[in-house]
């Protein structure tokens, strides 16, 4: 397909994405099933273009105002997105050099035909980042909003700061979970060797391959057979942490499409019961396929409204319930780079409260001397370690399990942060991810 057709196609993708509030993979996912006529070539270009504008949006509007301060006003909102995009595509090349020859057929407007030339221009420029303060500087080099860069300031300090928001607008490696009940991890990459998929160990997961190239993972036979999932490294590390027992009773509080349930039940062999709950019906029907298609045999599916639904059957019933909470996913920006600007500090308040209600239900379910993780995908204390504090403040029959000795069965010591286990996309170069282990007490 031609450069004009395939900016023209990012340009619609992107549009589509930014007047919706759901994540952009699975709004570009409905884009390309309704294009079949897109072959990889294609799809592999839109979407790295459009991942990279997303990731640095506020840094090409930065640009794009400095070198077109003075029209600003009188741009249609479909022609500014298409200068935005013009400005990724020259800062951020994903092909062949850019020109104004190859653009003007995609220009509807003549006063926007007349600015693209002063706007190549302008940017065949160094890039300068405003200098007033580090937060500004942060913001617009990083394309975070001004909030963001206030939190991660207060919380990590200047430098680290810098080096969290680097890292999180890196694309995010395509890492996937040896299934154990199926193969091992020797045996998985010999099978996408054959595929002509090549695959390196991760750095901390005994279960963890990244893919050194990108691939429609979900077509291969080796994942119709079950041999792996997709799965963040980070993800993948909790189960670890958890460490069921074979014979365990786990309740996963907040499963989803059951990533770790799947992960806990290979860690017990098929062995034990897992009870997988959620509110969303439709993701647990996923899982339900998932564990077919993994060899699962000891998860136990239960649709509910609300965990308080458990207490009258399940009470002092679990030796570890797992509240994998939702969170705001500020951890995640990496893989979902248009989160930076769907996510805002009303929210991370609304999340808040119902973080704090979901471990309120499920703590009477954890029996005496069991185990009680907490765990998200976020990076801000008022989803993390607030939470813990709080909980702890109003249930004084659980103790804060100290997170040296989880993690140092691992050797994975600097995961440890002040009793709790923190991953840092800068640090250990997964998604941002934060778990709290708790015991409840036994009568005494």
């Amino acid at each position: 397909m031609q450069m004009t057709s395939l900016i023209g196609h990012t340009h619609e993708l992107l549009g589509i994405i930014r007047g919706s509030d759901k994540p952009a993979d699975s709004l570009i996912d409905t884009f390309y099933r309704s294009r079949k006529y897109l072959g990889s070539h294609d799809r592999g270009f839109i979407t790295k273009v459009t991942y990279a504008t997303l990731r640095n949006w506020r840094r090409c509007e930065y640009h794009l105002d400095q070198s077109l301060d003075s029209v600003q006003d009188e741009l249609l909102p479909s022609d500014r997105l298409m200068l935005v995009l013009v400005t990724s595509l020259i800062l951020f090349p994903a092909s062949q050099t850019l020109t104004v020859k190859i653009l003007e057929p995609l220009v509807k407007s003549l006063r926007l035909k007349e600015l693209l030339p002063q706007l190549f221009e302008n940017l065949q420029k160094p890039e300068q980042f405003p200098s007033a303060s580090l937060k500004e500087r942060l913001a617009v080099q990083y394309s975070f909003p001004d909030w963001m860069i206030e939190q991660f300031i207060s919380l990590y300090g200047d430098e680290e700061a810098e080096k969290l928001c680097a890292s999180m607008n890196e694309p995010a490696p395509l890492t996937i979970r040896v299934n154990t009940l199926k193969t091992d991890v020797e045996t998985c990459q010999k099978e996408m060797a054959k595929q002509e998929i090549e695959t390196a160990p991760v750095q901390y997961s005994p279960f963890g391959l990244n893919v050194t190239r990108r691939v429609n993972m979900f077509s291969l036979n080796a994942f119709r057979d079950g041999l792996f999932e997709v799965q963040d490294e980070g993800s993948q590390l909790l189960p670890l942490f958890i460490d069921p027992k074979p014979n365990a009773k786990v309740l996963d509080a907040c499963a989803g499409a059951g990533g770790k349930t799947l992960e806990l039940a290979a860690l017990m062999k098929n062995r034990g019961e897992i009870f997988a709950s959620d509110i969303n019906k439709f993701r647990l029907e996923e899982l339900k396929k998932r564990t077919k298609r993994a060899g699962v045999q000891n998860v136990r599916i239960l649709p509910v409204d609300s965990i308080d639904e458990l207490h009258e059957t399940y009470s002092g019933f679990f030796d570890i319930v797992l509240v994998d909470a939702p969170c705001s996913g500020l951890g995640t920006i990496r893989r979902n780079p248009g989160m930076k600007w769907m996510v805002t500090k009303e929210m991370i308040d609304e999340i808040a409260e119902k973080q704090k209600m979901i471990l309120r239900s499920a703590a009477p379910l954890v029996k005496p001397g069991g185990r009680l993780v907490y765990a998200t995908c976020t990076i801000l204390n008022q989803e993390n370690e607030n939470q813990i504090k709080s909980f702890l403040e109003t249930n004084q029959d659980y103790c804060l399990l100290d997170a040296s000795s989880i993690v140092g069965k691992w050797n994975f010591i600097t995961m440890a942060s002040n009793r709790f286990i923190k991953l840092l996309p800068h640090r250990h170069h997964t998604d941002g991810f934060f778990c709290a282990m708790m015991e409840k007490i036994s009568a005494r």
